[in-house]
Protein backbone atom coordinates (compact mmCIF):
# COMPACT_ATOMS: atom_id res chain seq x y z
CA UNK A 1 0.00 0.00 0.00
CA UNK A 2 2.77 2.30 0.69
CA UNK A 3 4.22 2.03 -2.16
CA UNK A 4 1.51 2.03 -4.30
CA UNK A 5 0.72 5.31 -2.58
CA UNK A 6 4.22 6.82 -3.29
CA UNK A 7 3.80 5.83 -6.91
CA UNK A 8 0.75 7.50 -7.21
CA UNK A 9 2.24 10.57 -5.04
CA UNK A 10 5.55 10.71 -7.66
CA UNK A 11 2.85 10.29 -10.56
CA UNK A 12 0.76 13.13 -9.80
CA UNK A 13 3.68 15.50 -8.34
CA UNK A 14 5.35 15.18 -11.87
CA UNK A 15 1.65 15.85 -13.49
CA UNK A 16 1.03 19.01 -11.64
CA UNK A 17 4.67 20.21 -12.34
CA UNK A 18 3.84 19.62 -15.76
CA UNK A 19 0.97 21.49 -16.04
CA UNK A 20 2.26 24.24 -13.83
CA UNK A 21 5.36 24.52 -16.22
CA UNK A 22 2.45 24.61 -19.33
CA UNK A 23 0.30 26.81 -17.83
CA UNK A 24 0.71 30.72 -19.43
CA UNK A 25 1.11 33.83 -16.58
CA UNK A 26 -1.40 36.00 -17.38
CA UNK A 27 -0.52 39.22 -18.26
CA UNK A 28 -0.24 42.05 -15.84
CA UNK A 29 -1.05 45.79 -16.03
CA UNK A 30 1.33 48.17 -14.30
CA UNK A 31 -0.60 51.22 -13.48
CA UNK A 32 1.72 53.91 -12.57
CA UNK A 33 0.36 57.66 -11.57
CA UNK A 34 2.33 60.76 -12.85
CA UNK A 35 3.10 63.65 -10.66
CA UNK A 36 1.72 65.65 -13.56
CA UNK A 37 -1.29 65.25 -12.51
CA UNK A 38 -0.63 66.87 -9.14
CA UNK A 39 0.68 70.41 -10.15
CA UNK A 40 -0.54 73.16 -7.54
CA UNK A 41 -2.72 70.11 -5.73
CA UNK A 42 -4.15 70.23 -3.47
CA UNK A 43 -3.61 74.22 -4.14
CA UNK A 44 -1.56 76.31 -5.77
CA UNK A 45 0.28 77.82 -2.61
CA UNK A 46 0.26 74.41 -0.60
CA UNK A 47 1.56 72.02 -3.59
CA UNK A 48 2.78 68.87 -1.94
CA UNK A 49 6.00 67.33 -1.82
CA UNK A 50 7.41 64.81 -3.81
CA UNK A 51 7.37 62.78 -0.63
CA UNK A 52 3.87 63.62 -0.16
CA UNK A 53 2.93 63.00 -4.28
CA UNK A 54 4.47 59.36 -3.81
CA UNK A 55 2.48 58.42 -0.73
CA UNK A 56 -0.40 59.65 -2.08
CA UNK A 57 0.00 57.35 -5.32
CA UNK A 58 0.95 54.38 -3.42
CA UNK A 59 -2.10 54.74 -1.30
CA UNK A 60 -4.54 55.39 -4.20
CA UNK A 61 -3.25 51.46 -5.23
CA UNK A 62 -0.94 52.42 -8.50
CA UNK A 63 1.80 50.11 -8.84
CA UNK A 64 4.37 52.97 -9.72
CA UNK A 65 4.87 56.67 -10.65
CA UNK A 66 5.46 58.03 -14.07
CA UNK A 67 7.94 61.17 -14.54
CA UNK A 68 11.27 62.34 -15.16
CA UNK A 69 12.93 60.21 -12.46
CA UNK A 70 14.96 61.86 -10.19
CA UNK A 71 17.25 60.69 -7.08
CA UNK A 72 14.64 61.92 -4.98
CA UNK A 73 11.58 60.11 -6.88
CA UNK A 74 13.70 57.37 -6.90
CA UNK A 75 14.45 57.15 -2.88
CA UNK A 76 10.80 57.87 -2.16
CA UNK A 77 9.77 55.24 -4.86
CA UNK A 78 12.27 52.85 -3.60
CA UNK A 79 10.89 53.17 -0.12
CA UNK A 80 7.13 52.55 -0.66
CA UNK A 81 7.79 49.91 -3.46
CA UNK A 82 6.57 51.95 -6.55
CA UNK A 83 7.72 50.82 -9.97
CA UNK A 84 9.06 53.68 -11.77
CA UNK A 85 8.71 54.93 -15.65
CA UNK A 86 10.30 57.95 -16.94
CA UNK A 87 9.94 59.89 -20.40
CA UNK A 88 11.38 62.96 -21.83
CA UNK A 89 11.52 64.96 -25.38
CA UNK A 90 14.77 63.88 -27.53
CA UNK A 91 15.93 66.31 -30.53
CA UNK A 92 19.16 65.11 -30.34
CA UNK A 93 21.47 61.66 -29.99
CA UNK A 94 23.97 63.05 -27.93
CA UNK A 95 21.84 64.55 -24.81
CA UNK A 96 19.91 62.14 -25.24
CA UNK A 97 22.16 59.26 -24.69
CA UNK A 98 23.15 61.43 -21.30
CA UNK A 99 19.63 61.64 -20.10
CA UNK A 100 19.33 57.94 -21.04
CA UNK A 101 22.03 56.70 -18.88
CA UNK A 102 21.03 58.68 -15.92
CA UNK A 103 17.43 57.11 -15.99
CA UNK A 104 19.54 54.01 -16.28
CA UNK A 105 21.22 54.49 -13.33
CA UNK A 106 18.07 55.18 -11.12
CA UNK A 107 16.95 52.28 -11.63
CA UNK A 108 14.16 53.18 -14.86
CA UNK A 109 13.86 50.35 -17.78
CA UNK A 110 10.46 51.89 -19.60
CA UNK A 111 11.54 55.15 -20.89
CA UNK A 112 8.45 57.20 -23.15
CA UNK A 113 10.64 59.59 -25.35
CA UNK A 114 8.95 62.68 -27.84
CA UNK A 115 10.54 63.01 -30.78
CA UNK A 116 11.53 66.12 -32.53
CA UNK A 117 9.19 68.63 -33.88
CA UNK A 118 5.68 68.87 -35.47
CA UNK A 119 7.71 70.47 -38.78
CA UNK A 120 9.93 67.21 -38.82
CA UNK A 121 9.91 65.52 -42.02
CA UNK A 122 9.24 61.43 -41.75
CA UNK A 123 12.32 60.94 -43.49
CA UNK A 124 14.22 62.82 -40.92
CA UNK A 125 11.94 61.56 -37.75
CA UNK A 126 12.47 57.80 -38.91
CA UNK A 127 16.16 57.95 -39.37
CA UNK A 128 16.85 59.46 -35.81
CA UNK A 129 14.35 56.97 -34.62
CA UNK A 130 16.45 53.57 -35.88
CA UNK A 131 19.63 54.53 -34.19
CA UNK A 132 17.47 55.73 -31.04
CA UNK A 133 16.08 52.51 -30.39
CA UNK A 134 18.77 51.26 -31.13
CA UNK A 135 21.25 52.72 -28.22
CA UNK A 136 18.12 52.08 -25.61
CA UNK A 137 18.54 48.53 -26.92
CA UNK A 138 22.55 48.31 -26.22
CA UNK A 139 21.59 50.28 -22.77
CA UNK A 140 19.23 47.52 -21.81
CA UNK A 141 16.21 50.28 -21.74
CA UNK A 142 12.87 49.79 -23.09
CA UNK A 143 12.64 53.35 -24.99
CA UNK A 144 9.29 53.83 -26.95
CA UNK A 145 8.32 57.05 -29.34
CA UNK A 146 5.12 58.68 -28.16
CA UNK A 147 2.12 59.71 -30.97
CA UNK A 148 2.17 63.18 -29.35
CA UNK A 149 1.43 66.89 -30.13
CA UNK A 150 3.99 69.30 -31.55
CA UNK A 151 6.38 66.53 -32.04
CA UNK A 152 7.41 64.31 -35.58
CA UNK A 153 4.28 61.86 -34.57
CA UNK A 154 1.18 64.22 -34.25
CA UNK A 155 -0.59 63.30 -36.74
CA UNK A 156 -1.86 59.59 -38.09
CA UNK A 157 -0.40 60.17 -41.98
CA UNK A 158 2.83 61.27 -40.14
CA UNK A 159 3.09 58.87 -37.58
CA UNK A 160 1.74 55.88 -40.07
CA UNK A 161 5.01 56.91 -42.75
CA UNK A 162 7.47 57.04 -39.88
CA UNK A 163 6.70 53.78 -38.49
CA UNK A 164 6.86 52.44 -42.38
CA UNK A 165 10.27 53.82 -42.94
CA UNK A 166 11.61 52.62 -39.71
CA UNK A 167 10.27 49.19 -40.40
CA UNK A 168 11.78 49.49 -43.90
CA UNK A 169 15.51 50.26 -42.25
CA UNK A 170 15.32 47.81 -39.86
CA UNK A 171 12.86 45.18 -40.66
CA UNK A 172 10.81 45.30 -36.96
CA UNK A 173 8.19 47.15 -35.54
CA UNK A 174 8.57 50.37 -34.32
CA UNK A 175 7.66 50.18 -30.29
CA UNK A 176 5.05 52.75 -29.74
CA UNK A 177 3.82 54.83 -26.54
CA UNK A 178 0.15 55.04 -27.39
CA UNK A 179 -1.39 58.45 -27.02
CA UNK A 180 -4.31 58.18 -28.77
CA UNK A 181 -6.11 62.25 -27.73
CA UNK A 182 -3.77 63.82 -30.58
CA UNK A 183 -4.51 61.65 -33.36
CA UNK A 184 -8.17 62.04 -32.31
CA UNK A 185 -8.69 66.01 -32.13
CA UNK A 186 -6.54 66.37 -35.24
CA UNK A 187 -9.02 64.17 -37.22
CA UNK A 188 -12.53 65.34 -34.89
CA UNK A 189 -12.97 62.09 -33.90
CA UNK A 190 -16.54 60.88 -32.93
CA UNK A 191 -17.06 58.16 -30.06
CA UNK A 192 -18.83 55.55 -32.77
CA UNK A 193 -15.41 56.17 -35.12
CA UNK A 194 -12.70 55.62 -32.32
CA UNK A 195 -11.93 51.98 -32.15
CA UNK A 196 -12.59 51.75 -36.32
CA UNK A 197 -10.10 54.69 -36.79
CA UNK A 198 -7.63 54.72 -33.61
CA UNK A 199 -6.93 51.17 -33.81
CA UNK A 200 -5.96 51.19 -36.97
CA UNK A 201 -2.55 49.54 -36.32
CA UNK A 202 -3.16 46.46 -34.62
CA UNK A 203 0.34 44.84 -34.80
CA UNK A 204 2.55 48.22 -33.58
CA UNK A 205 -0.53 48.10 -30.89
CA UNK A 206 0.19 44.82 -29.81
CA UNK A 207 4.16 45.33 -29.97
CA UNK A 208 3.81 48.11 -27.62
CA UNK A 209 4.14 48.08 -23.90
CA UNK A 210 3.05 51.67 -22.94
CA UNK A 211 0.04 53.37 -23.03
CA UNK A 212 -0.89 56.87 -22.03
CA UNK A 213 -4.74 57.29 -21.39
CA UNK A 214 -5.62 60.36 -21.68
CA UNK A 215 -9.88 60.76 -21.75
CA UNK A 216 -10.68 62.71 -24.76
CA UNK A 217 -13.57 63.38 -27.60
CA UNK A 218 -13.38 64.85 -30.74
CA UNK A 219 -12.99 68.44 -29.32
CA UNK A 220 -10.80 68.06 -26.46
CA UNK A 221 -7.65 65.82 -25.80
CA UNK A 222 -8.67 65.68 -22.10
CA UNK A 223 -12.00 65.17 -20.55
CA UNK A 224 -13.11 65.60 -17.47
CA UNK A 225 -13.68 62.04 -15.42
CA UNK A 226 -16.06 62.64 -13.48
CA UNK A 227 -18.55 65.89 -13.14
CA UNK A 228 -16.86 66.28 -9.52
CA UNK A 229 -19.94 65.15 -7.80
CA UNK A 230 -18.56 61.39 -8.46
CA UNK A 231 -20.68 60.57 -11.47
CA UNK A 232 -18.62 60.04 -14.26
CA UNK A 233 -19.05 61.77 -17.41
CA UNK A 234 -21.22 60.93 -20.66
CA UNK A 235 -17.57 61.77 -22.55
CA UNK A 236 -15.52 59.72 -20.24
CA UNK A 237 -17.72 56.79 -20.49
CA UNK A 238 -17.40 56.91 -24.34
CA UNK A 239 -13.94 56.81 -23.85
CA UNK A 240 -13.78 54.30 -21.41
CA UNK A 241 -15.73 51.72 -23.88
CA UNK A 242 -12.78 52.47 -26.40
CA UNK A 243 -9.93 51.60 -24.07
CA UNK A 244 -11.43 48.15 -23.53
CA UNK A 245 -11.31 47.56 -27.53
CA UNK A 246 -7.82 48.80 -26.74
CA UNK A 247 -7.07 46.55 -24.12
CA UNK A 248 -8.30 43.51 -25.94
CA UNK A 249 -6.73 44.35 -29.56
CA UNK A 250 -3.43 44.17 -27.26
CA UNK A 251 -4.24 41.21 -25.35
CA UNK A 252 -5.39 38.86 -28.08
CA UNK A 253 -1.32 39.48 -29.46
CA UNK A 254 1.90 38.52 -28.57
CA UNK A 255 1.93 40.68 -24.89
CA UNK A 256 5.37 41.43 -25.46
CA UNK A 257 7.03 41.16 -21.83
CA UNK A 258 3.57 39.82 -19.71
CA UNK A 259 3.46 42.86 -18.80
CA UNK A 260 1.50 46.27 -20.14
CA UNK A 261 2.88 49.48 -18.32
CA UNK A 262 -0.02 52.04 -18.23
CA UNK A 263 -0.40 55.80 -17.06
CA UNK A 264 -3.91 57.73 -16.71
CA UNK A 265 -1.89 60.94 -18.10
CA UNK A 266 -4.22 63.81 -16.84
CA UNK A 267 -2.19 66.68 -16.40
CA UNK A 268 -2.34 70.21 -15.20
CA UNK A 269 -0.54 72.28 -17.15
CA UNK A 270 -0.21 73.48 -21.20
CA UNK A 271 -3.72 73.93 -21.67
CA UNK A 272 -4.91 69.96 -20.68
CA UNK A 273 -6.92 71.15 -17.40
CA UNK A 274 -9.74 73.96 -18.35
CA UNK A 275 -9.93 75.66 -15.22
CA UNK A 276 -13.87 74.90 -14.81
CA UNK A 277 -12.91 71.56 -15.35
CA UNK A 278 -13.07 69.38 -11.54
CA UNK A 279 -9.69 69.06 -9.71
CA UNK A 280 -7.31 66.65 -11.74
CA UNK A 281 -6.15 64.15 -8.86
CA UNK A 282 -9.09 62.80 -7.83
CA UNK A 283 -10.06 62.34 -11.49
CA UNK A 284 -7.05 60.05 -12.10
CA UNK A 285 -8.14 57.84 -8.66
CA UNK A 286 -11.39 57.31 -10.29
CA UNK A 287 -9.91 57.05 -13.65
CA UNK A 288 -7.71 53.97 -11.94
CA UNK A 289 -10.77 52.35 -11.24
CA UNK A 290 -12.23 52.57 -14.23
CA UNK A 291 -9.45 51.40 -16.22
CA UNK A 292 -8.82 48.45 -14.24
CA UNK A 293 -12.98 47.43 -14.85
CA UNK A 294 -12.39 47.61 -18.95
CA UNK A 295 -8.57 45.65 -18.10
CA UNK A 296 -11.08 43.02 -16.51
CA UNK A 297 -13.85 43.21 -19.43
CA UNK A 298 -10.78 43.01 -21.92
CA UNK A 299 -9.52 39.93 -20.49
CA UNK A 300 -13.04 37.88 -20.56
CA UNK A 301 -13.18 39.01 -24.60
CA UNK A 302 -10.06 38.16 -25.54
CA UNK A 303 -10.64 34.66 -24.70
Amino acid sequence: MVSSFCIFQSLFSASFIKFMKNTPTPPRMILCATTWSMVGWPTPRKEWSVERKLSEIKAAGFDGVCAYITPEIKAGAGRLGLKMMSGFDCDDLKSTRVRLEEQRALGVHFINIQLLGHDTPPARAAAMAVPLIKLSRQLGLGVHIETHRDTCTETPEKFTEIARLYRRATGELMPVTWDHSHFAVSKHMMPKDYSARLLAWPKLIQHSQMFHLRPFNSQHCQVPVTDGRSRLTPEFADYIKFVEDLFTLWLRGPKPGGELWVCPELGMTHGYHVSTNPPVWPDVIRSRKEILKAWSRARRNAG
